[in-house]
Parts: C-alpha cells; structure tokens; sequence
C-alpha cells in the first residue's frame, strides 16, 4: 500500500491504533523510560488546530499493510510563525534504513509548498537517530532547549507547600483548570504579551504561539480542550486592582496522562524580584497532586540561556535529562536535495 496522504477526520479506529503503536515501539527503542501513548482521544488530538491553522496526516504502509511510518504537518495562518510548517515524524525501529522517513519528508515538504510554506521546523530529541537523519537532509539546528523532568515520587512536598505559602504582600494566588475566566482575560493577555519581546521567563511555547491577545488565548483554551489537553493555571494578581501580573500553565494530555507538560510561565517586567515564578509554580504542583493523582512527573524545555528559570526548576526539584535540538530548513532547498539523492 502506497503512503498516502489524510485529512482530518479520515483516520479509522485501525489506523489510530496503528499510528499508536508506531509512536510507541519508536519511544521504547529510543528513550525507553518515556511513558506510552493511548489511543485515548488521539483522534482529537491530531486533528484539532487553532482557527486557520491547517493540519495535514501522512501514513506509510508496507506490501503488506503494516504501518512502517506516519508523518503529521500543521501550517501556521497568523503571527510570526505565518510561512512555518511544524513536523512531527515517526518510523517504526524495524522499518529504518529502507526509505521510510525520506518518503515521509518529501511527502510533508510537497504538501507544504504547495500550500504556500516556506520553511520547515522539527523538535529532535538530542540522543535519538533522528538528529543524523535531519542532519543528512540538510537541517540546520536553530535552538537547543534543555529539558528537564520532575519525578512524582522525588518530589518534597514539605518544601513544596512551603514555596506555595511564600507570597509578597500585595498579591494572591489564584488557580484555575481549563482556562481562566472573562474577569482575568485581558490581564492575562497583557502578561502574555511579554513572551513576544522576549521579556517573559519561558519554561515552552506551544499553541500559545501569537496569543497575546484575548481572541486568541481563548481559541487557545479551547483548542486544548479540544484536543484532549487538560489545562492548569496558576496566576498571581497585584492587590487593589486584581489585574494577572504573572502566570504558569500545565497541561496533561489524554494520550499520556501520566505526564504533566509545563508550558509558559511569564512575569510582567516591574513586578518580578518578588519571587511570584516560584510561589506560582510551586502552587501549580501542589493543585496538581489533588487534580491529577495519576501523574508520574513532569516535564519542561528552557534554553540555555535561561539561568532564572532553571534556578527556579531545581529548587522546585527538576532534574536536567536530555537536550531537544530545534531544527530549520527551506522548502525549495529540502526538495532539491530530496530530488538530488533519490
């Protein structure tokens, strides 16, 4: 069976459960302790996007009808990312070496310049075959984000509550599962607002892309719920006037439910040295112990260069794991190569 291209909602109850498998005999081959995906929602999940973002499936099948390899793209309408494509990638360990991951890329990038995209991106876990094979396709690395993981059963809770207590006066905490409400909305987004100049401490962004306005946190909010994403939410507000001054989002999936995702965590400009990154956090980790008692940890990206922000994560218990490399490449020069060595 050749590889063929799907459309949202064309996946059946067989094809869900192959592409799980796929995922998952990949992530036992190449970071074993990573927790398994379920079929749990997956549908929603790869099918779901912002308003005007696009989301294309690629399976590739064997003579025999196995699934050897899946490919998903999601094109960006709006923002700075407008031109990006975002490709996640996956081929079964048994299958590599025979063609199945160029197949796959030269099938995204065709469907990504005949929908206008210009460039490509992929997130790659730093220890897997998969840096070589972007390397020999000609990806150039863009960004290296270190994550690091908060083991369930590490954690100090002591110290923890602790943390959660430590509030400067003149604040208050609120927490808040699946969004936050119309009061806080525009606040909110003025905080979210600093990720744009790079003012905010950023543990990862996401779907959050190009959302600091109010319009589009809510689409975000819903995008997530629609996907089978749970979102948790700690914000600080400044006393008189409850306007949100800093944030931290979580969010945990249907499809691997054991594992929390940290997203942004944002303080705005003249309300940081009163340690709210820490008190919000802390927060987080506490209502996420009564929330979602099935969680085996927790994991977050920060860059190199954000020394604040993994001082922050070590006190609260992170420990560093493995790089994730983001790679770039061009369109027009990604096929010429393909066309080259095919």
């Amino acid at each position: 069976m050749p590889l063929k291209q799907l459309a949202p909602g064309e996946m059946t109850a067989d094809d869900l459960r192959d592409w799980c498998s796929v995922l998952n005999d990949m992530t036992a081959a190449d970071m074993p302790g990573e927790p398994r995906w379920r079929t749990d929602r997956l549908s929603d999940y790869l099918t779901g996007t912002l308003p005007g973002d696009r989301r294309f499936l690629f399976m590739d099948r064997d003579g025999d009808g196995d699934l050897v390899g899946h490919a998903s793209l999601i094109l960006f309408s709006e923002g700075e990312q407008a031109g990006t494509g975002v490709v996640e990638m996956s081929t079964r360990p048994s299958a590599r070496g025979k063609g199945v991951g160029s197949r796959l890329l030269r099938a995204v990038a065709e469907c990504a310049r005949s929908n206008g995209c210009r460039t490509l991106a992929v997130e790659v876990i730093a220890t897997t075959p998969a840096v070589g094979f972007y390397d020999r396709h000609g990806f150039a690395r863009s960004a290296v984000e270190q994550r690091h993981l908060l083991r369930w059963a590490d954690i100090d809770w002591e110290k923890i509550e602790h943390a959660a207590g430590r509030l400067a006066a003149g604040y208050r905490l609120e927490y808040h599962a699946g969004g936050v409400p119309d009061r806080l909305m525009d606040s909110y987004a003025d905080v979210k607002a600093n990720l744009r100049s790079g003012g905010g401490n950023i543990a990862f962004v996401t779907e959050w892309r190009g959302s600091a306005y109010a319009p589009a946190l809510r689409d975000s909010f819903a995008t997530l719920e629609s996907r089978g994403l749970r979102s948790h939410i700690a914000v600080a507000i400044a006393e008189p006037y409850g306007n949100v001054v800093g944030l931290t989002e979580l969010v945990v999936s249907a499809q691997r439910p054991t594992r929390a995702d940290q997203y942004d965590t944002v303080v705005a400009p003249q309300h940081r040295s009163y340690g709210l990154a820490m008190t919000m956090k802390a927060r987080l980790l506490t209502e996420l112990r009564r929330a979602e008692p099935q969680l085996v940890d927790v994991q977050t990206w920060t860059l190199e260069s954000a020394d604040d922000v993994r001082w922050i994560n070590a006190e609260l218990g992170f420990v560093h794991d493995v790089d994730w490399y983001d790679y770039e490449v061009d369109v027009d020069k990604l096929l010429a190569r393909l066309t080259r060595h095919s």
